[in-house]
């Protein structure tokens, strides 16, 4: 009965009807129940046990399905007038839970690690939605990450480059993610604008020049996005600049690469080298170590680029370095085909590094992960390696890299 008791004031937290018949014959009530949990004791009944434990089961997973729900809800592409309130409600449901159920939470995109994954201090971080932005605004579109430690590292870091290097331009932040803004609003409070938010607050604030500097990896469906939301606004502004994504143009076969393709590869090797330990990639050859740098993958035309930065990286003699997707496409790129490439190439240890702006996601649980579909793990799983290790970082931290996103504003902006 006790359990019972305790089920049905658990169920009562979620339940307004419940909640508003708590104040009613309060001591009646509570003495009747004191008298029934005290014979039901003495009786010692094991079937009246064994039926509580199970109604307490019953109540653990309705809060947790609740908080499930409500996460799922907002686990969507696209605001609504509701998106505020829905994030705070899952959060405030979220920190009701015992931490029993919340390992139980669990919906079609819900789990416990939505909330209760420890990805670093969002204090550090600063969402650029200020007002007051004046005539030069420099809108930084990323896709988005919810680890907190990366948006700081490597999104953030590119935000601040660019500050620096335009100080007469009031840089502005944007994601084109609505899963992944309401994610870091829902659990840290932090308020990010999609790219429609972005640009009604620019309008609004009167911006005359808006230079969009896209931290994109590549001309992909998500720049083509970006451009087509510019193109609405387009009229609002006295003049408006989209620059290039990080590698710059694709062009029209693996073979083509560029100055952008050669510069992200030059420093991407040169971190991930240098984070291993080596002094120059043959050194880490002799070694017999490869590096194997992940991209996201795509189906879109642009995702020739992965071929092109293969190609650049064995034009640079940089034999020991491989290019994947997580996606698969290009065809070549998928983890069974690298760990093929890799392994007949004779190399017997094995770095994994994101080739993307951000080590989000992606890079935290497809490449790093301890799931058995994890490349870090199908590596290990292969037994032909004596070694497997992981660098997660994401491009935007490297110096290098901020100073093409530079590079790339400055040419925007005509400079």
């Amino acid at each position: 009965m006790k359990r019972k008791l305790a089920a049905l004031l658990c169920t009562a937290v979620f339940t307004c009807a419940a909640l508003a018949g708590c104040g009613s014959g309060t001591a009646d009530t509570a003495e009747t129940d004191a008298q029934a949990v005290e014979e039901t004791e003495d009786a010692g009944t094991a079937g009246e046990t064994a039926d509580g434990a199970e109604n307490g089961a019953v109540s653990d997973q309705e809060a947790a399905d609740n908080v499930a729900a409500l996460i799922d809800a907002i686990y969507v592409q696209q605001r609504t007038d509701e998106t505020d309130a829905q994030c705070a409600a899952a959060k405030e449901a979220w920190d009701a839970l015992t931490d029993a159920q919340k390992e139980l939470v669990s919906g079609e995109n819900a789990d416990p690690d939505y909330f209760g994954r420890d990805t670093g201090d969002a204090s550090l971080d600063d969402p650029r939605n200020q007002d007051g932005i004046g005539e030069n605004e420099l809108l930084v579109v990323s896709f988005g990450t919810s680890f907190n430690d990366s948006r700081v590292e490597d999104i953030k870091a590119v935000e601040d480059a660019l500050q620096e290097a335009y100080p007469d331009w009031s840089v502005r932040r944007a994601f084109t993610a609505q899963i992944i803004i309401n994610h870091i609003q829902a659990r840290d409070g932090e308020a990010i604008d999609n790219m429609e938010q972005a640009l009604e607050r620019a309008a609004a604030n009167g911006v005359q020049n808006l230079v969009i500097q896209p931290t994109h990896l590549m001309h992909g469906a998500e720049y083509d996005e970006l451009v087509d939301a510019v193109e609405e606004y387009q009229d609002q502004f006295a003049s408006v600049a989209v620059a290039e994504p990080l590698l710059g143009e694709v062009g029209s076969d693996a073979t083509v690469i560029n100055e952008d393709k050669q510069a992200v590869a030059e420093a991407l090797t040169a971190a991930a080298v240098a984070e291993a330990g080596y002094d120059s990639t043959e050194a880490a050859a002799e070694d017999g170590t490869a590096f194997v740098f992940l991209g996201h993958g795509t189906s879109h035309t642009a995702n020739v680029s992965y071929s092109q930065m293969q190609t650049q990286m064995t034009e640079l003699g940089y034999d020991n370095v491989f290019v994947g997707t997580v996606e698969g496409e290009p065809e070549g790129t998928d983890c069974e085909s690298i760990i093929s490439a890799v392994s007949e190439a004779g190399y017997t240890k094995v770095v994994l590094r994101p080739l993307m702006v951000v080590a989000g996601d992606h890079a935290n649980n497809d490449m790093a992960g301890e799931d058995a579909d994890s490349w870090l793990s199908m590596f290990t799983a292969s037994g032909s390696f004596e070694s497997v290790d992981t660098q997660i970082e994401g491009l935007g931290r490297i110096e290098a890299i901020q100073d093409i996103y530079v590079a790339h504003t400055a040419a925007a902006m005509g400079e």
